[in-house]
């Protein structure tokens, strides 16, 4: 399936965006980084980072052109990130997606869901895929990208 044909279901919608709204984002991304790696509670280390690497996905949607729509926001989101970046990010959609499911029950179901080796490799995968959209973002969109 392609992004046309998510706009086509409905799923998306055209966006355009800028360097600074792509900058802006990426201040999000660094601070949440930051943030998460505090001597705060597991469930919120986690889903600070999480809130990272959703702004990550959310960079490389913008960027495509496309924001989603309201419904299963975070989810379409994180689907979209193979449709972009390759077949080899499915592995990383689903890892995003098992997260996203662990901290909606973190967030809104009970307390200690998390362990710290969530977490800290959570924390350690968004480091790596800020550094993946960077490189992706300059070979494909570098007009998007602030000095």
């Amino acid at each position: 399936m392609s992004l046309q044909q998510w706009v086509d279901n409905g799923w998306l919608r055209p966006h355009t965006t800028s360097a600074e709204e792509i900058a802006n984002l990426l201040s999000i991304v660094d601070r949440d980084l930051s943030d998460a790696a505090k001597g705060i509670s597991p469930d919120w280390r986690f889903g600070i980072a999480y809130n990272a690497a959703l702004k990550l996905c959310t960079i490389l949607l913008y960027s495509e052109g496309y924001r989603p729509e309201r419904t299963l926001q975070h989810y379409r989101t994180i689907q979209s990130m193979p449709l972009i970046l390759g077949d080899e990010h499915k592995s990383d959609a689903e890892y995003l997606e098992a997260c996203r499911k662990k901290r909606n029950i973190a967030e809104y179901e009970y307390v200690g869901g998390i362990t710290e080796k969530d977490a800290e490799e959570l924390i350690v995968f968004t480091g790596g895929f800020r550094n993946e959209v960077l490189e992706w973002m300059k070979k494909h969109h570098p007009q998007l990208i602030k000095p």
